[in-house]
């Protein structure tokens, strides 16, 4: 349970604003060291042998310009990709999604650190109107890439993440993904979100990804 919980402190998350192709746009944003070299860490990123054992299965054209898909109805282009230390995608969900073109995109900016681990940034910027942010907040999004970062830290330390079935019934996981939505709220609130509104869709997170939940 600490290793569960220390990796969910490694990492700090600010939640700001944005311009995408589509519009105004707000921002998840998520940095932390990996102990690894940066090197590795790209490779984790983008062999898809690697990705699907953290994030999913991909397929399609893996190289700038080229459509991906993730399975799990994720899909985009890549838009950026400049070994080992940037990589950008749109980033869209469900076929109806291809009619909103240009509103969510991912950047990933690596950068390796003296000691020899890598600092790692990921940003999240999407146009959400309706029920997605009023409802949920920044941890909409930002639980779920918690999640992932987990599993990317593990397998980074040479340990088999768990598949996504029985990550989501683990006690340990579902304390997790609670202190994840509460993180997020206090980067909605730091951001200037209504506390009202804050505590609602810290709620209303807590209950989308782990409903039932009662903290250990």
């Amino acid at each position: 349970m600490k290793d569960v919980l220390d990796e969910l402190a490694a990492a700090r998350r600010t939640m700001g604003k944005g311009n995408l192709p589509a519009g105004d746009a707000y921002t998840i944003e998520l940095r932390r060291r990996y102990d690894a070299q940066v090197e590795d860490v790209w490779d984790a990123l983008t062999n898809p042998e690697r990705l699907r054992r953290w994030l999913k299965p991909v397929t399609g054209d893996l190289r700038p310009g080229g459509q991906f898909a993730l399975d799990g109805g994720e899909h985009g282009e890549i838009l950026r990709c400049e070994p080992p230390r940037l990589l950008k995608v749109s980033w869209l969900f469900g076929p109806e999604a291809d009619d909103w073109p240009g509103t969510s995109e991912v950047e990933v900016r690596l950068a390796a650190a003296p000691a020899g681990d890598t600092e790692f940034e990921l940003i999240h910027a999407a146009v959400v109107g309706e029920p997605l942010f009023p409802t949920y907040g920044p941890g909409a999004g930002g639980v779920g890439w918690d999640l992932h970062l987990l599993a990317l830290a593990q397998l980074l330390a040479g340990e088999e993440p768990a598949d996504h079935g029985t990550r989501e019934k683990s006690p340990e996981i579902r304390e997790f993904i609670r202190r994840s939505a509460a993180a997020w709220g206090t980067a909605h609130h730091s951001a200037g979100g209504d506390p009202g509104h804050v505590a609602a869709a810290v709620q209303a997170t807590t209950n989308f990804y782990a409903p039932d939940h009662k903290p250990l």
